[in-house]
């Protein structure tokens, strides 16, 4: 089978999105719209018939002084990616971005290397003589991930030394390389709340018994979210990103489809205590970002928006609820290893991508670029 790349528009792209059991809620066309400073554009590899059979989001951001991009293709593109012959279908794509004057390709494939489930983390964490998830045996394995690696470093590709980081900083772009996925195809509610850990369940039952209320919020609530966000960033010391972010993702993703995007809200006696944003795309949830205060923890309103989550998943029919970055450093001094054994309390699975990939188009401006990401540590 040829196959041809052009540029597809909005709805070609997102028919294809929704013809799938799922794809990355980053690289629906409605995520162009989320990330300003970035240009946006879709492209469709089309088959002999004239079929689209796989799609990209590619977002372009340009060098600083020089009329020079970056092609980003955030966990993407979605193609077939257990064709033995990925030549075909990423030379195309480094063929138009070369075009559009790109010094270089970064994405991210789609595709799981490595799962430990929870029993393997717990037993990790716990054991001093392990630092990394590397160092523990994984519970499963995949084939076609496992040679995804091989295939790219044969056409060139070189692994991103920013793959395993998790958020972007201007230039820095870049997805975590680890996740923490919790399995709810085929299973009831019951059966998933008896996989949780004994900490789990009691801080449930906490909440429930306290009295805790989660409600789902609109566009208005973000206020409140935010103000939640930007307390958990002071206390986690990370740089929160701003209200009109938080603002045009949800103008963006609710125009796409109405249940794209939630936002939940958890109080006690009327004290909103905790928050997170849910994104769904086909059969995949993303717990995508969350936000807490340090008042009145002891009625676990945290874990009572996940479960409440988990649940709104669970009914639109989720093979997975996936709460996305995890550390890979289990070292008890690490403060993510923290957020680690919160995740892992669900009983799910940790899982490892591929990583993301660079192609150079242009070594000299490439050097530059990576020297300048250093530069920004």
């Amino acid at each position: 089978m040829t196959l041809r790349l052009r540029t597809i528009s909005r709805d070609e792209h997102l028919a294809f999105v929704d013809s799938l059991p799922s794809a990355s809620h980053l690289q629906v066309p409605s995520w162009g719209e989320v990330k300003a400073g970035w240009e946006p554009e879709s492209l469709g590899w089309v088959d002999d018939r004239g079929r689209i059979v796989g799609t990209a989001l590619v977002l372009y951001r340009a060098l600083p002084r020089v009329r020079r991009s970056l092609a980003y293709l955030p966990q993407g593109p979605v193609i077939d990616w257990t064709d033995a012959d990925l030549g075909r279908w990423l030379e195309p794509l480094v063929e138009h971005v070369r075009a559009r004057r790109a010094f270089a390709v970064k994405m991210g494939p789609p595709v799981i290397v490595r799962r430990w489930d929870a029993a393997a983390v717990k037993d990790a964490v716990a054991d001093p003589g392990v630092r990394t998830l590397a160092d523990v045996a994984p519970t499963a394995t995949d084939p076609v991930g496992l040679a995804v690696p091989e295939r790219l470093r044969a056409l060139g590709w070189r692994r991103s030394d920013d793959a395993s980081g998790g958020g972007e900083h201007g230039f820095a772009a870049g997805q975590p390389r680890h996740v923490f996925q919790l399995p709810l195809f085929g299973r009831t509610l019951e059966e998933i709340q008896q996989g949780f850990n004994q900490q789990w369940r009691r801080n449930v039952k906490k909440a429930e018994k306290a009295g805790v209320k989660v409600v789902r919020g609109d566009l208005d609530d973000l206020t409140a979210f935010h103000e939640l966000y930007a307390e958990t960033a002071a206390r986690d010391r990370f740089v929160p990103r701003p209200p009109a972010y938080f603002r045009r993702m949800w103008r963006a993703l609710a125009a796409e489809h109405p249940d794209r995007i939630r936002l939940y809200l958890a109080s006690h006696d009327g004290d909103t205590l905790a928050a997170a944003i849910m994104i769904t795309v086909g059969r995949h949830v993303w717990y995508s970002y969350g936000a807490s205060t340090s008042r009145k923890r002891e009625v676990q309103p945290s874990n009572a928006v996940q479960w409440q989550m988990i649940r709104d998943a669970h009914a639109l029919g989720a093979d997975v609820y996936d709460l996305r970055g995890i550390t890979d450093t289990l070292d008890e001094s690490d403060p993510l290893v923290g957020l680690l054994r919160f995740k892992a309390g669900t009983g799910g699975e940790a899982a490892e991508y591929a990583g993301e990939w660079d192609l150079p188009l242009n070594s000299a401006l490439y050097r530059a670029f990576r020297f300048y990401l250093g530069r920004r540590g």
